[in-house]
């Protein structure tokens, strides 16, 4: 695993410590990696969605309605398709 020292704002570090205080987290770096998986999902998720709104704007227009649509969308973002 690599190691890095990085620094935090006050407030910042003050919440890392109240969520291992809270014993929601065993550790300020648990916390952090955990928040990047986070982040790295939530951009996976945005570039999945950019792409799908590129390929329909070159696609051009569906008959499906927007509920179809909706879970349509949802079932990809879980892998249920």
């Amino acid at each position: 695993m690599a190691r890095q020292s990085i620094s935090f704002t006050k407030p910042n570090d003050e919440w890392l410590k109240s969520q291992v205080d809270s014993q929601e987290y065993s550790s300020k770096s648990e916390l952090v990696n955990d928040l990047v998986r986070q982040a790295r999902k939530q951009q996976a998720q945005i570039d999945w969605i950019r792409a799908k709104l590129e390929k329909a704007e070159k696609s051009g227009f569906t008959s499906d309605g927007k509920d179809e649509i909706l879970k349509q969308s949802k079932a990809l973002l879980n892998g249920s398709l």
